[in-house]
């Protein structure tokens, strides 16, 4: 099997692929929070919304600094736009499939209406 590198669209990808961590990220798109407040709000252990942050950070979705003893956490400077342009490009495919599909369908529905039944 291949391997490949990590590229950053993997790794906004499997941060993104969490429902916890999409939360995350609505939460701090509201507001600032430190991870204790984002641990209680999602009734989690500190070190589990440590983990999330982490993964999140490592994706440039989040960026974290300490105020006092607190560490803060903020959206960080991703834009999502690579990752938008992706889901774009395979979109487009997609559709143009499904489009080729749907033309072959009616075509196969107009023959079988011209050849009438069997």
């Amino acid at each position: 099997m291949v391997q490949y590198g990590r590229t950053s669209l993997d790794m906004s990808f499997a941060a993104l692929s969490d429902a916890t961590r999409r939360g995350i990220l609505e939460r701090l798109g509201r507001a600032d929070a430190s991870i204790s407040a984002l641990a209680e709000s999602f009734d989690m252990t500190l070190t589990g919304m440590k983990k999330h942050v982490s993964v999140l950070e490592q994706a440039g979705l989040v960026m974290t600094r300490k105020v006092g003893r607190v560490r803060m956490c903020r959206l960080g400077d991703c834009t999502l736009e690579a990752e938008a342009a992706w889901l774009r490009r395979h979109r487009d495919m997609w559709e143009a499939r499904f489009n080729a599909l749907d033309r072959l369908v009616d075509e196969l529905r107009r023959k079988e209406s011209q050849d009438g039944p069997d």
